[in-house]
């Protein structure tokens, strides 16, 4: 029986009590509703005012039984209440300390600012690729989702820069700053990146000119969700089936064909291997769309001649399971 229940059973057992009291002293002492009433009320709370009338020998019997039954009932009633307000109370405090050692623990995770209708869906979209994520939200009401779906947070300003510290800003691998307003996100951006030099910062621009006041604060992406919208109703219009096949490849993950980027790393044994040579076409059956080197510069449908470099990124389309499989030849720190 849940706390809740225990509480709820004490009352009934509690209202049986008065009830079958004031019944008795009806049916043994011949009184009232209102005189049965309140003897049995007294009885039950041990008052000691007194008797309501002299009692017979079989309402003193009658007495005593309700007494040590009422008390009993007071006691259950009373101490099932004490006890779920102390158990929930503790249980608050030891699940905040769970969550505060989980959040200690996280590395390489991604901190996101703001858990609004952009956050969550961010939210939502990491959870899928099993990223870590720590969320800073103040809204009582948006913490109360983040409870239900399991995901760490810091409760608060995410413009508190203990907040972001507690978050563990030091150790992550990048912060998002999707808050409501502009300058709130200018400001958790320059914060971020006093704290933390190396971290990847991407931010939300509601106006254009917000954006190089973001980029000035250290942002290395600036997002305008509304420029971005129009432009994929633009494209919709002028290049549908451009358009859907994009979608189908980057968006939807539920089918098995995929557009991915994959890492290069320094340990890899296709390092310094030419592509034709990579066996990337042949044993993985992959696309590569394009190769981005480690100082930005962007080789698009990259000739097979192209050698793969330490720090590279790969774009590629392919089976999931293929893509997989070349991600862990690519990267097999990861």
């Amino acid at each position: 029986m849940n706390r809740t229940s225990c509480i709820l059973f004490g009352f009934l057992l509690f209202i049986t009590a008065l009830l079958g009291g004031t019944a008795g002293y009806m049916l043994i002492e011949k009184w009232s509703f209102m005189d049965a009433l309140y003897m049995t009320v007294i009885t039950l709370a041990t008052v000691g005012y007194g008797e309501v009338r002299r009692l017979s020998p079989s309402g003193r019997i009658f007495t005593m039984l309700l007494i040590l039954t009422g008390v009993g009932f007071v006691f259950y009633v009373a101490s099932s209440t004490i006890r779920f307000v102390v158990e929930g109370r503790v249980r608050e405090i030891l699940g905040r300390r769970k969550l505060e050692k989980e959040i200690q623990a996280q590395k390489n995770h991604y901190i996101i600012c703001g858990y609004g209708r952009v956050g969550s869906n961010i939210c939502d979209i990491l959870a899928s690729r099993s990223m870590k994520t720590v969320v800073i939200e103040r809204a009582p009401e948006r913490i109360s989702k983040l409870n239900e779906r399991n995901l760490l947070y810091i409760a608060g300003e995410a413009t508190d820069e203990e907040n972001l510290l507690n978050a563990g800003v030091e150790r992550a691998r990048g912060l998002v700053a999707v808050l409501k307003t502009d300058t709130d996100n200018v400001y958790v951006t320059l914060s971020a990146r006093q704290l933390n030099p190396e971290l990847f910062i991407i931010a939300r621009a509601g106006e254009k000119k917000s954006e190089n006041k973001l980029l000035a604060a250290g942002a290395d992406k600036v997002i305008s969700p509304y420029r971005i919208g129009a432009q994929r109703i633009a494209q919709t219009i002028i290049r549908p089936t451009v358009t859907d096949f994009l979608e189908l490849a980057v968006m939807d993950k539920s089918r098995n064909i995929q557009m991915e980027e994959l890492p290069v790393h320094s340990s890899s044994g296709l390092v310094g291997v030419a592509l034709q040579d990579s066996g990337i076409r042949k044993d993985y059956n992959l696309i590569i769309v394009a190769i981005r080197r480690a100082g930005g510069e962007m080789l698009f449908n990259p000739s097979a001649r192209t050698k793969l470099q330490a720090g590279d990124t790969v774009i590629a389309i392919g089976e999931k399971q293929n893509l997989e499989g070349i991600e862990k030849v690519l990267n097999p720190l990861d």
